[in-house]
């Protein structure tokens, strides 16, 4: 009797491919990543070549490029990093929090918070600056989600995601009737107000990006540390518990996360739409449900969108701008739906 040896498959080969694609999904959003942050830096109503923008980073000699570039453009482009950084990683830790696919980060009512908090710093205690009333920001959002973690927790079933998802979105609804009757009662808040609440990366120094980044860092580590265990929570509270989470924990950690990043996104730039809620879906469509490398894929790409809707708005309308915030929803709203109807692209 013959006796025929079959080399076996070697089982690891699919998720070697699967790894080498991630990967090269990973180099390509940091390099659009790149591409974008050098563009911001170089396009406006007055373009500028790359070796210009070049000289005016490390060799500034105090013309109209150096200037453009250093006060005008590089602040706005640094803020706009640190944004859409904190946008897109938020949307990931609430969408997979509430176990909501449309889940954004006004989902928990952070966002009404940190309007809350603008609001009542310019309506009360008469701060007239963007770096004055970040810090109420802040303040307001990060109330906002301990409140709703706080009324959560004391349903019967704890803070579980429909749960969380229902006392956000009545607490959105509260803080939002507060912020328009303030508003009404103020013509000068209002006006700046208004400013505020339109979401763009103009008119703001880079002192704001530099206040609100310690908190978009400690965010980002944070999703970091309970990214596997959002892993666990996607399979259900009960196999997670299997599995040796602790989910209130992870909830809690991830929850906290998210309104860090929001509160510091929301107070320095506005209410943004749709970056937190399409930067996520495009992730996983890209690499998969893994929460570790969707959080570092929509970090990349969340700041490539804003960025990319902010030099958009530039040159639409020169040399007036649109602001970013409505460049997002336009172009975040039919990539989401795209995403939608293609379902089988957010497959694991």
């Amino acid at each position: 009797m013959t006796t025929v040896a079959v080399r076996p498959a070697r089982a690891d080969a699919p998720g070697r491919r699967g790894v080498r694609r991630r990967l090269a999904v990973t180099l390509a959003a940091a390099l659009l990543l790149t591409a974008a942050l050098l563009a911001s830096l170089a396009l406006g109503s007055r373009p500028l070549p790359v070796d210009a923008v070049w000289a005016a980073l490390t060799a500034p000699d105090g013309g109209d490029a150096s200037t453009i570039v250093r006060e005008l453009r590089l602040p706005r482009t640094a803020l706009g990093l640190v944004v859409g950084l904190a946008l897109a990683v938020a949307g990931v830790l609430f969408q997979a929090v509430t176990r909501n696919p449309l889940a954004e980060p006004r989902i928990l009512g952070v966002s009404a918070g940190a309007s809350v908090g603008v609001v009542l710093a310019i309506a009360v205690f008469g701060v007239g600056t963007l770096t004055g009333y970040v810090w109420f920001g802040v303040a307001g959002a990060l109330l906002a989600g301990l409140l709703v973690f706080a009324v959560a927790n004391r349903a019967r079933e704890g803070a579980s995601p429909v749960t969380l998802a229902l006392v956000g979105a009545a607490l959105d609804a509260s803080l939002g009737a507060i912020v328009y009757a303030l508003l009404s009662m103020d013509t000068r808040t209002f006006e700046e107000y208004r400013f505020w609440v339109v979401g763009g990366l103009t008119g703001r120094d880079v002192g704001v990006a530099g206040q609100v980044l310690p908190f978009v860092l400690a965010g980002v580590v944070l999703a970091a540390l309970v990214a596997r265990g959002l892993d666990a929570l996607a399979l259900g509270d009960d196999i997670a518990r299997g599995l040796g989470h602790r989910i209130a924990l992870v909830r809690l950690g991830a929850g906290f996360a998210g309104v860090l990043l929001t509160g510091a996104a929301v107070a320095a730039a506005g209410p943004i739409a749709f970056v937190g809620l399409a930067v996520p879906h495009l992730a996983r469509a890209l690499v998969g449900a893994d929460h570790r490398w969707t959080l570092l894929v929509a970090g990349l790409l969340g700041p490539a969108l804003l960025l990319t809707a902010d030099i958009v708005g530039r040159l639409v309308a020169p040399p007036g701008e649109v602001p970013a915030g409505i460049i997002t929803a336009l172009l975040g709203a039919p990539l989401l739906a795209i995403l939608v109807r293609r379902p089988q692209l957010v497959t694991t």
